[in-house]
């Protein structure tokens, strides 16, 4: 073969010069995403991204449970595409995915945020933002679009409960996801550990990180400042210490006072049985979020996923269920959906991404999972997310 043949066989591809471009590019899975920002990032800050409560067995967990079932797929369906969209809260959304509240998020990368909002409206996804967040509730509206979701943590201090609700309501959000498992701060052994306290404190320990990781640090200076954007003005507290915030005897009759304030929709998210479940649904919420806060609270709960069947039998076909802690893969959207679920909410998988690079990361991130999402309903021999959500428990099988 002469050298020119060589040639038109091997094409030689550019060398990407930027950066983040060329992590990104490297990257195939969230695991992919994962293994990036752990070396991209000081170790605090991935920590406090990737850890769990104590034993960390809630967190391995929630993600066995999704692999644990297995796809018995149609055989010879002739399907000749595959329409991914779904119905979430009575509105039409490309894909049932959600991108679910995270704190402190500018902590990870200066777009924070805002970063992952703007990724999540060029999706057509809702974003929820964290009452913990680090760009107030007015910033991330004026810069985003209208399918915008408000996590509320209820605080010891009623009156400010009150107010970011209506701050909420004033600035377009649609929906409002009210958080039932933290009103004691899970024991996250690697942020004790690591001492991390928001903001940031110039520590012996961060001096040091600086030193190992200078290009995040550099990002950092050149952003404004950390901090609770929406409790402006707090002094640097631990993350377990941002616990004396909340109120810690939440009861029903706090759902139902905020059923009757907020004009949207209304989800209840926590590790709910399907008893609780149903009383959600009396008390006012238009939606249930199965989570255990992504193993980030009570160590040893039950992973999420195994609460989609009975939850879904409980509360009937009309109410939209979602769950969250443990989705790493498009596959595991395929298996929410064939238990019962409406969709599912992301935030350690989308989080990697903005780790490695920025808003882009994002897209990436959320590029990957709706490919194995439709990729998997196809080999599956399913043509949408409908049939999934209808037909897919048949096709389930435990290991």
């Amino acid at each position: 073969m002469r050298a020119s043949e060589i040639r038109r066989l091997i094409q030689v591809k550019p060398v990407e010069l930027d950066a983040a471009r060329r992590r990104l590019s490297a990257c195939h899975d969230v695991f992919d995403l994962r293994a990036s920002a752990r070396q991209l990032i000081p170790r605090p800050v991935f920590d406090y991204v990737d850890g769990g409560a104590d034993e960390e067995v809630s967190l391995a967990a929630n993600v066995r449970a999704f692999r644990r079932w297995r796809f018995q797929p149609r055989a010879m369906a002739a399907v000749t595409g595959v329409d991914t969209s779904a119905q979430v809260l009575g509105r039409k959304l490309p894909l049932p995915l959600v991108l679910a509240p995270t704190g402190y998020t500018r902590m990870m990368h200066p777009a924070g945020e805002i970063g992952a909002a703007r990724s999540a409206q060029r999706h057509g996804l809702p974003y929820t933002l964290s009452t913990m967040a680090t760009t107030t509730i007015e910033d991330v509206a004026e810069s985003t679009w209208p399918d915008l979701w408000f996590q509320l943590y209820i605080l010891q201090d009623d009156g400010l409960t009150k107010e970011l609700v209506d701050r909420a309501a004033a600035a377009g959000y649609r929906v409002l996801v009210v958080t039932v498992d933290t009103f004691v701060t899970g024991h996250r052994t690697r942020d004790h550990r690591n001492g991390l306290v928001i903001p940031p404190a110039l520590t012996a320990r961060t001096l040091a990180s600086i030193a190992v990781r200078p290009g995040y640090w550099t990002r950092m200076l050149r952003n404004d400042a950390i901090d609770f954007a929406n409790f402006a003005g707090r002094g640097a507290m631990t993350i377990q210490g941002t616990g004396s915030l909340f109120k810690p005897t939440v009861g029903w009759d706090d759902i139902a006072s905020l059923r009757s304030r907020w004009p949207g929709k209304l989800v209840i998210k926590g590790p709910l049985s399907p008893a609780d479940a149903a009383r959600a649904v009396a008390t006012g919420a238009d939606g249930i979020q199965l989570s255990n806060h992504g193993g980030r609270q009570l160590d040893r709960a039950v992973a999420p996923v195994d609460l989609i069947a009975p939850v879904r039998d409980a509360v009937g076909p009309d109410v939209s269920v979602l769950v969250d802690s443990g989705v790493r893969h498009g596959a595991d959207i395929a298996v929410a959906l064939a238990l019962g679920a409406d969709a599912c909410a992301i935030g350690r998988a989308y989080l990697y991404g903005l780790m490695v690079g920025g808003e882009p990361g994002v897209d990436q991130a959320l590029d990957i999972l709706a490919a194995q999402f439709t990729r998997t309903l196809h080999l599956m021999g399913l043509g949408s997310a409908d049939e999934a959500r209808t037909h897919g428990r048949e096709m389930l099988v435990s290991r």
